[in-house]
């Protein structure tokens, strides 16, 4: 007589044989492409569209595992390899919280590690001689969360429509920006935090350097990026390390408000200096460690660094002001017109605030005012008559307006507006199509993602939907190609022009508008420049 647990054990191992027999077979039903030579080895990928000859390289390593006594270090060059390297699955996403696939409905990352400097490539190149344009999209996530393979980051599409497309991961949170000031002095530029962002460039570097072999110009790389991303493509169209590196440059709902952003020694407008922020983290994580403290910070558990990056913490990462990456405030420096001279494209979404109304921190109208008062001081009756909040139900539009209009609109407004002071073409967009799987959204944050990259599903859309998603890819594709998003059959978008004011609508309708928030843009610019004036003054 068999045993329950024997009975239960064969069971088990039948499944599983099964299962390994069905994974080998997906294997081998994949259509492989032929290898490619990179700086690194040979790799080798997958046909993913046969018709239009589009292949995929997923999971190339573009960096060296920023792990043990590379955990906080700039990137460093990958490996090489011996023999073919097969690149069909994507490589980790650096360890994160839980919010995204929780609170969005993302699927959560098969493999979370720190050892997570991948990047993915889909080209549709005959042959390397082919020199077609590039798009390198950074992925958002507030700088804590993201990862380069996104349900709506698949570059088949893009592909198809003639670009080399790259998505690349970066390190987030304390893994990606802790400032210390031992990690400052152990680094020979006197300075720390920013890795994340020095992988991005380190990402732009592997492109220049590689993407020849798939069919991609070098000379012809654009940069796009939403959110956190978004924001990523502003900095680095100021950062002295990216200069020469892209050619023109994409920000969905980007912002870059400089008086919520950190320095790295000195205290700034967002509060402490990124490096006190990151003493009091390693007081929590390490305690009083009187011996080797960077030692005991780099032998952490990830999920103890983790655990700093909730949206309920006081620690906040992100690029600072360090003087080498970001040389000052990236605001100060469009003012200046200090930013790399690129064809931009940059816009926001009307509902930006929707997704974030879960972070309102008041119920009642007195704590609304209070919280108003503690913000803004002196400017509190101005902020209260643009978003009034006269009874409870008003708090939740109010809070709404106001994250939207400071934190992408006025920010994104204030950045096309300096493009004056360079010889390059701006491009000013608002996102207005309403989500119709979730109404009371609106045109929310992140929702023209599917549309830019063509892969709507259009299991949840009608054909404006469709119509809209292939209008705004293509004038991804032809800004990527040319410089200029226009092109034979596209509605015109006029170049920005602060005197005119004009803005392409994106919705259901695709029109030319004007004056986009400008009374309330022009209240919010004067109290920005007073607040940073008397900071700047009290230095």
């Amino acid at each position: 007589m068999v045993s329950r647990a024997s009975a239960s054990s064969a069971r088990c191992l039948v499944a599983a044989v099964a299962l390994a027999a069905l994974s080998l077979f997906a294997a081998s039903s994949l259509i492989h492409a032929d290898p490619l030579e990179i700086e690194s080895g040979l790799i080798s990928g997958t046909v993913v569209d046969e018709q239009a000859g589009v292949r995929a390289y997923k999971g190339i390593p573009f960096a060296a595992p920023p792990v043990g006594d590379l955990r906080w270090k700039p990137p460093q060059p990958a490996k090489p390899w011996k023999g073919e390297r097969a690149c069909i699955e994507y490589g980790p996403a650096c360890p994160q919280t839980d919010i995204m696939w929780t609170i969005l409905g993302e699927k959560k990352p098969e493999k979370l590690d720190e050892d997570c400097l991948y990047l993915n490539v889909w080209t549709p190149a005959k042959s390397a001689d082919d020199k077609l344009p590039v798009m390198v999209w950074i992925h958002g996530g507030g700088f804590t969360l993201g990862w380069s393979y996104q349900r709506d980051y698949d570059g088949t599409a893009l592909a198809r429509k003639g670009v080399v497309l790259v998505t690349t991961n970066y390190r987030l949170g304390a893994f990606g920006f802790l400032g210390h000031p031992l990690l400052s002095k152990e680094s020979e530029r006197g300075v720390s935090g920013n890795y994340g962002f020095l992988d991005q460039i380190a990402a732009l570097r592997w492109v220049r350097d590689n993407i020849a072999a798939f069919g991609g110009n070098p000379d012809c790389v654009t940069i796009f990026g939403e959110s956190a991303g978004g924001s990523s493509v502003n900095f680095l169209c100021v950062s002295p390390l990216a200069k020469g590196l892209f050619h023109r440059a994409i920000s969905e709902s980007g912002g870059y408000t400089y008086w919520k952003m950190e320095h790295l020694r000195e205290t700034s407008p967002a509060g402490e200096s990124a490096e006190a922020m990151g003493e009091s983290l390693a007081k929590k994580l390490v305690g009083d460690e009187t011996g080797d403290v960077l030692a005991a910070l780099r032998a952490a558990p990830a999920e103890k660094l983790v655990s700093f990056a909730g949206i309920d913490t006081e620690y906040r990462f992100s690029p600072a002001v360090d003087g080498w990456v970001l040389p000052d405030y990236p605001a100060i420096m469009y003012e200046n017109g200090l930013q790399h001279d690129v064809p931009l494209i940059l816009g926001t979404n009307a509902d930006e605030g929707t997704m974030f109304a879960m972070m309102i921190p008041y119920k009642t109208v007195e704590e609304h005012l209070a919280a108003v008062k503690d913000e803004y001081g002196e400017y509190a009756d101005e902020i209260m008559a643009l978003y009034p909040a006269d009874e409870p139900g008003d708090i939740r539009d109010a809070f709404i307006e106001h994250f939207a209009d400071t934190t992408f609109i006025a920010p994104t407004r204030a950045m096309v507006r300096a493009m004056d002071k360079v010889s390059s073409n701006a491009y000013l967009y608002q996102f207005t199509r309403k989500s119709q799987a979730m109404p009371a959204m609106g045109a929310y944050h992140s929702m023209e993602i599917a549309y830019a990259f063509d892969n709507v599903d259009e299991s949840k859309v009608n054909e404006v939907d469709l119509k809209l998603s292939d209008t705004m890819s293509t004038y991804w594709v032809q800004f990527a190609k040319t410089g200029d998003p226009n092109g034979n059959g596209l509605p015109e978008w006029p170049a920005y022009e602060t005197a005119s004011d004009q803005h392409l609508e994106l919705g259901e309708t695709i029109q030319v508008g004007s004056g986009l928030r400008k009374e309330t843009c022009d209240v919010l610019d004067s109290i920005i420049a007073n607040r940073y004036s008397k900071f700047k003054d009290s230095k």
